[in-house]
């Protein structure tokens, strides 16, 4: 099985990031060097240094300091003077610092600025004046043997490794488990290198990483291939996807559980394989926000599929915005956990933060209103885009329901703009959703007309609009409703089970035709309103009104055909 590219080139990349954030902090070494600088400048007077104790030249702080310097820059022969040597074993004083130097790094890491700065010693640890304890070395089960320094005087006063320590020097060395690499390495290769690595396992650092994804992507194939014939029997698709999604995370969590237990192979240095965990930590947490940001893709992808996404075609593009802000907020958490988890205060960073989030709220306070404004129309959806609506006095077609505003299509063709903000607090009135048209109209009868006639016409108007197509047959009103001065009205209104304004239309003129074939059939007219004009000369003259007849209808008459989508009225 081929590992992918891509999961190789995001875990280098990952990787880097965490190796350059870690490697910003200060190392042990870098501390070592200052510590030896110290030691060899002339000690400062307590007044200068305030509460800090001055290093004397002779102390066991200094001693050790010094040891170290040298056998860091391998010149063994004058560590050696540091080793209380028998007299039997002097030739082999270089090697003996080598290979305690190794002791020490594997078991008891050596730090001076634990060790006492005064000439005499820690006289408070419960050993001689003349002897300092510094560690200990364990040996299988059982105790550690603990390593003594002694107090040295003669030509040059100073601490060094007591007799007993050097004496088991040899032994120590025996149970190391990398004896072999420091035996047949070349001396190049056993440098210590940054972040108190040896230089051959920098080489092999990466080298084991990438044997561990590879070892990775197997174990997930063969977890993969036991998951998906048990996911794939269940009705819901969202484990599915999710196996399907989180292959390279999961890959990416195999080869850190594998790098995890392959790493003591590599017998690092405590400071070192520090540094290697505080690495993995930090791959550990950019594989969980990875696998975070991956989920919220999946849950994204599920609300648009399901059938409340299906039917709110609007808010795909909200439920779009809604992920990566999520992802978004993803990011920062990773940050701020990866920068606490590298031992860098956040604190400070949260509150900049604060402050700053603060600001740029109060900057964009209008966008935001208008933000949260979108996220509640999709959420309540009052209306779709195509819908016609009515909303403060203005009516037309919705275009586009945008981010920050929606705009309207009025029937003069003309485009309006309404913040989303203020469109949610508004009254919006929506034609969309209606199932029937109301229809009204008032007749007005010739005042000639017989009652007769009247009745006739009545009982011809129930009739009538009984039998017409798509009318409500309980809607049905036909009345007499009052005498005017010039005419006889009869009040007429039913319910059209039509969602179709063009449909309404051509059913209400059909209506009407058939109303003014009735009427003519009874005999009578339709009033003709006049008003009286009395002239100077006392006549009087009859005029015509100018005023046409009443037809009251429920929809708008000034409305352009609407367009029929299936489900509603489109106008």
């Amino acid at each position: 099985m081929s590992v992918p590219r891509r999961f190789f080139r995001r875990l280098f990349a990952a990787a880097l990031v965490a190796l350059f954030a870690v490697s910003t902090r200060p190392s042990t070494a870098q501390g070592l060097a200052s510590v030896a600088k110290k030691a060899t400048e002339p000690a400062p007077s307590a007044s200068a240094q305030g509460e800090e104790e001055p290093i004397a030249p002779d102390s066991p702080r200094a001693s050790m300091t010094r040891f170290l310097e040298l056998v860091r820059s391998r010149h063994f022969k004058e560590a050696s003077q540091y080793l209380d040597v028998p007299k039997d074993r002097e030739a082999d004083g270089p090697a003996l610092a080598r290979r305690l130097i190794e002791v020490l790094d594997r078991d008891s890491w050596l730090d001076p600025d634990t060790l006492s700065p005064k000439p005499s010693g820690d006289l408070e640890d419960g050993l001689p004046s003349n002897y300092e304890k510094i560690g200990g070395i364990p040996e299988g089960v059982g105790p550690r043997d603990p390593v003594l320094l002694v107090r040295q005087t003669g030509k040059s006063d100073r601490w060094v490794f007591s007799l007993a320590t050097v004496g088991k020097i040899d032994g120590w060395y025996d149970e190391l488990e990398d004896k072999w690499f420091l035996e047949h390495l070349p001396p190049f290769l056993l440098r210590l290198g940054p972040r108190n690595l040896l230089l051959w396992q920098w080489i092999a650092l990466p080298i084991l990483l990438i044997l561990s994804g590879i070892a990775g992507g197997l174990v997930n194939w063969a977890a993969r291939r036991v998951l998906l014939p048990l996911v794939k029997r269940t009705k819901t698709p969202w484990d599915d996807a999710i196996v399907e999604r989180l292959r390279s995370q999961a890959t990416l969590a195999w080869a850190l559980v594998i790098a995890y237990f392959a790493i003591p192979y590599l017998s690092l240095y405590q400071p070192a394989e520090e540094f290697v965990h505080q690495l993995l930590r930090g791959l550990v947490l950019f594989d969980f926000f990875w696998a975070a940001s991956r989920l919220i893709d999946v849950v994204g992808e599920m609300v648009l599929g399901s059938s409340w996404g299906m039917r709110r075609l609007s808010s795909r593009g909200l439920i779009s915005l809604g992920v990566q802000v999520t992802k978004l907020v993803v990011v920062a958490f990773a940050v701020v956990a990866s920068l606490s988890s590298l031992g860098y205060p956040v604190t400070s960073i949260i509150a900049g933060l604060g402050i700053g989030g603060l600001a740029v709220a109060l900057a964009a306070q209008k966008t935001v209103e208008n933000l949260f404004g979108a996220f509640s129309i999709s959420a309540d959806e009052p209306f779709r885009e195509g819908d016609f609506i009515k909303v403060d006095g203005i009516t037309g077609n919705v275009l586009r329901i945008g981010l920050r505003s929606t705009r309207i299509r009025t029937p003069d063709r003309t485009v309006i703009t309404l913040p989303n903000g203020k469109l949610a607090d508004m009254r919006v009135e929506s034609y969309a959703p209606r199932d029937q048209v109301f229809f009204s109209t008032t007749l007005r009868l010739a005042e000639d007309t017989s009652s007769s006639a009247m009745r006739e016409i009545l009982s011809g108007l129930e009739a009538l609009l009984a039998k017409q197509p798509k009318v409500a047959k309980e809607s049905v009103v036909a009345r007499f409703s009052q005498i005017g001065q010039a005419s006889l009205d009869i009040d007429v209104s039913c319910l059209f089970e039509t969602r179709d304004f063009g449909e309404f239309q051509l059913l209400r003129q059909n209506l009407l035709l058939e109303i003014m074939e009735l009427v003519e059939k009874a005999h009578t007219s339709f009033a003709r309103p006049t008003s009286i004009l009395h002239l100077a000369d006392g006549t009087a003259l009859a005029t015509p009104e100018t005023t046409a007849p009443s037809n009251r209808n429920a929809a708008p008459m000034n409305v352009p055909p609407p367009q029929n989508d299936g489900e509603g009225v489109k106008s």
